[in-house]
């Protein structure tokens, strides 16, 4: 399959990218002038037909505010000197962030409490190092 591959099981298709090309600022002096070399890549995240419907759901969830108003995520290159490097750049930082995206969500902390006996062990340590302290001090003068 000819496609961006963004985790295991995930890849995109590039027919599902929409790709636009524009005069961009940066390096390049007066090449930028003349060429469209900053690139936009467009992914429609809430149309996509190669995401599962909990994927879908959880890439949403994590883009929140990256997303506009039509559920789409783009990403800006205009960093290098050509078209084709600003390519491969956009496409690589939308690998990542959809693959970061997709992440599952870590298992919730289940609270824990210390057992009676690590309790035990603790309070007995504490004494003991008091102990020594007091055995330190210099005995008072009558």
């Amino acid at each position: 399959m000819n496609g961006i591959r963004v985790t295991r099981s995930v890849a995109i298709p590039e027919h599902e990218l929409d790709l636009k090309f524009s005069r961009s600022g940066g390096p390049g002096g007066q090449n930028v002038n003349t060429r469209d070399t900053k690139v936009e890549v467009i992914f429609d995240v809430a149309g996509s037909s190669f995401l599962g419907s909990r994927q879908r759901e959880r890439a949403i969830r994590n883009l929140g505010g990256r997303l506009d108003a039509e559920g789409r995520l783009h990403v800006i290159a205009s960093d290098a000197r050509t078209q084709a490097q600003n390519r491969e750049l956009a496409i690589g930082r939308l690998q990542s962030i959809l693959a970061e995206a997709l992440r599952p969500d870590p298992a919730p902390r289940r609270p824990t409490k210390p057992t009676r006996a690590a309790q035990e062990r603790r309070l007995a340590a504490k004494h003991a190092r008091g102990q020594t302290k007091r055995l330190r001090r210099t005995a008072p003068e009558d």
